[in-house]
């Protein structure tokens, strides 16, 4: 399992440049159900809760009796907003709410420690000197990704947010740019590839150390 990252330059190119990973970002052990209470947390969040129906207490209709209670053979009836009736109110219907899970910041830690390790230990970690382009075109980003190997299903951690590389990955449909102070376990699991720039690694480590 390596634990050295060899730093590639805008062109793809092999530089002289090593960087070695500390131990204390990586975790081998455990750390797997970590990984997944932190993506169900995460998914949990992502989740609108806008989903709404009218209950009988919201139907506007009259609130006298239909009929009279006994003697002319139809069934009881309060009055027409029952949920039994056609545009009655709906029983036990879902009303806006939010599916947010909160779980241990040690858990988040671990979880991505977790993640980063098995990301690194599969081969799937490309360290790069920095995501900078002169001109915000796609082609730039498409190009720079080709030449390091990371294909176009790629996680992008940077440092920071530079208006002309995201604009220049943006139209990529695959493709995230994300610092790496606010990446999480699901989108470190998600991509194929996950390129770091080394002021990305550094704040990276941070988190993990």
């Amino acid at each position: 399992m390596a634990t050295t990252l060899t730093v590639k330059n805008i062109e793809g190119a092999d530089t002289d440049a090593k960087v070695d990973i500390q131990e204390s970002w990586l975790e081998y052990t455990k750390g797997e159900q970590a990984v997944k209470d932190s993506t169900v947390a995460f998914l949990a969040r992502m989740r609108s809760g806008s989903a709404s129906t009218k209950s009988r207490g919201h139907i506007q209709a009259s609130g006298a009796k239909p009929w009279r209670q006994k003697g002319n053979g139809r069934a009881r009836a309060g009055n027409a907003n029952s949920p039994i009736w056609r545009g009655g109110g709906v029983a036990f219907g879902p009303h806006p709410r939010s599916y947010a899970k909160q779980i241990n910041r040690k858990v988040e830690k671990l979880a991505l420690r977790r993640a980063f390790t098995d990301r690194l230990t599969d081969g799937n970690v490309i360290l790069v000197e920095n995501f900078d382009f002169n001109e915000p075109k796609t082609k730039e980003a498409l190009k720079f990704l080709t030449a390091i190997g990371a294909g176009t299903h790629t996680l992008i951690l940077v440092d920071d947010y530079d208006e002309k590389s995201y604009l220049a990955s943006r139209n990529l449909p695959d493709v995230l740019v994300l610092k790496a102070s606010s990446v999480n376990p699901y989108w470190m699991l998600f991509f194929k590839k996950i390129v770091i720039t080394n002021a990305g690694l550094k704040k990276l480590g941070e988190r993990l150390a």
